[in-house]
């Protein structure tokens, strides 16, 4: 080839603009959110901390379930995985490419293997939530204000008590509301007011947080004229299967998403490997 045809073969250029900009966007996106899940998780993280004096000790089980060490570790993951997508593609580098669809494949493989073992074990997947979750989630209702916000959403918006198949008897394992004779505790017997059936005082409309006082010592149909009986696992699983179609084609329209997304990027190492490859000769 002439000097002049190799001049004009490195003046062409391989990088698709529309490929590289809609994976720069895309992620820009999922970088913010990161961020701004990495600064709300912070915030309410040292928040909890000034709240108990800057003496916060956390042992394992409870920094698992801690919601905003949660939000910091998908905030980081988000932001760090994002950031190389946007960098990769902006600086059209292939090492941070590869590391970008590297990790989207892993998360999809992860959600396919959690898809297929809730859509074929549903059952033992149950049991082991309802086995490693209940009680630790019952006992950390008090220690936690966030966790106990989700808890407390979660009963009123599903209408449920507590988490098993023992539905509302769940919160004696909790130390306030434990059920036994040497719990001095006012709360003994009874269940959070967010299981309660009119947690709302008529007159006022204010909550009525007394309202599942001694709720324990009923029997199942006493009960269930004051407070929803029925665990919030059981429940949740009923209101998936009759919203079955609408959370797969949610799921679909998400994993094809994330394989078109490892598609645009795999499509764009090409282009760039294409590219240097015209320069080098």
């Amino acid at each position: 080839m002439s000097g002049y045809g190799r001049r004009r073969g490195r003046n062409i250029n391989h990088i698709n603009v529309c490929v590289k900009y809609t994976i720069f966007f895309f992620n820009f996106v999922f970088w913010l959110l990161g961020g701004i899940f990495v600064g709300v998780g912070l915030y309410a993280f040292f928040e909890k901390w000034k709240g108990t004096g800057y003496s916060l000790v956390l042992n394992a089980e409870q920094m698992i379930l801690d919601i905003s060490i949660i939000m910091l570790i998908v905030g980081f993951v988000m932001f760090t995985v994002s950031f190389a997508g946007c960098v990769g593609a902006l600086r059209e580098n292939s090492c941070l490419l590869k590391f970008y669809s590297a990790c989207l494949l892993l998360f999809f493989i992860a959600e396919l293997a959690l898809a297929t073992l809730g859509f074929v074990f549903p059952q033992k997947v149950t049991g082991v939530f309802e086995k490693h979750l209940t009680s630790k989630l019952i006992e950390f209702y008090r220690e936690d204000p966030d966790l106990q916000n989700i808890i407390d959403f979660t009963q009123q918006e599903f209408k449920c008590c507590g988490l098993s198949q023992s539905g509302y008897l769940d919160w004696s394992q909790n130390e306030y509301f434990n059920c036994t004779k040497t719990n001095p505790s006012v709360e003994r017997c009874a269940v959070p007011f967010s299981c309660c059936r009119n947690p709302a005082d008529i007159n006022t409309g204010l909550i009525n947080v007394m309202c599942g006082y001694e709720a324990q010592q009923l029997t199942e149909l006493e009960a269930a004229k004051k407070i929803h009986i029925s665990g919030c696992i059981s429940i949740i699983e009923m209101w998936v299967y009759g919203n079955l179609y609408i959370i797969a084609g949610i799921a679909t329209v998400v994993a094809f998403a994330q394989l078109f997304v490892i598609f645009l990027a795999r499509t764009l190492e090409g282009q760039i490997q294409r590219q240097k490859s015209l320069w080098m000769h």
